[in-house]
């Protein structure tokens, strides 16, 4: 089957020609349309207090998002909690921790990052074992972080802070396309929530990710095109290779 069109389950980039599938698009005479499937909404302070986790008990924060960083402050907010300045800071990366000068005094916050992975942070975590850690997150999320805290004897908390939900699709015509790309669990999840007779038919499905391969998988659908692998550890990458190898065919 021939691609022209091809649909990403993600926001459009805010400067879409330096995006890689500007590029992608430019190479095989693709036209390429962004749609959010998913989106986050922030779980109120009344529904945060039956949880039983308190702000207060913890003296160091991990932020793995910038969603966590907005939806801790915010709570923190409602609840009228004061945090205070002896609170210790630790960040997946520096740009994560660099964003937390919309909220605190940078420069005179103790405040720790990692490169990029969370493991790079976990060395640092190591050496604040004393501290009580409170772990901001959403509603859907890796169980590898909470566990490598439980494994490493990390004393932590988890607060569901925002979840995940699905977007409004109404206006959404899926007939135009011939390939879905989802980066998510949740992103397959909206396609039926919004369109519960979807059929594949001939339409392609690329999928990021283990996870959203095994959701695109239990939903029944034909996976044509995967990613990251050892030659394309990309999404626009993996649909490059696809498209080479379809056209030498």
């Amino acid at each position: 089957m021939k691609i022209k069109n091809v649909l990403i389950s993600q926001p459009q980039p805010a400067d879409p020609e330096k995006s890689p599938y500007f590029e992608l698009g430019k190479k095989h005479n693709l036209k390429i349309d962004y749609f959010k499937f998913i989106k986050i909404e922030g779980i109120s302070a009344r529904d945060f207090r039956k949880d039983k986790v308190y702000i207060q008990e913890h003296t160091a924060i991990i932020f793995t998002s910038r969603n966590a960083v907005d939806h801790f402050f915010r709570v923190a907010e409602e609840m009228r909690v004061e945090i205070p300045d002896t609170m210790k800071y630790f960040c997946v990366s520096e740009s994560i921790a660099f964003y937390l000068q919309k909220y605190v005094q940078y420069r005179k916050r103790k405040i720790f990052h990692g490169q990029q992975s969370f493991l790079d942070l976990m060395d640092i975590i190591k050496k604040h074992k004393n501290e009580t850690f409170l772990l901001p997150c959403s509603d859907i999320h890796k169980a590898t972080i909470p566990n490598l805290l439980a494994e490493n004897n990390i004393t932590f908390n988890k607060a569901v802070l925002y979840r995940t939900v699905a977007s409004d699709l109404s206006d959404l015509n899926l007939s135009k396309y011939d390939l879905l790309v989802f980066f998510s669990p949740s992103g397959v999840a909206s396609l039926f929530k919004n369109f519960p007779d979807f059929k594949q038919e001939d339409k392609m499905i690329a999928a990021f990710g283990p996870t959203t391969t095994k959701a695109v998988e239990e939903a029944g659908m034909t996976l044509n095109i995967t990613a990251p692998t050892k030659t394309a550890p990309s999404m626009s990458m993996a649909i490059d290779e696809y498209l080479k190898k379809n056209k030498n065919k």
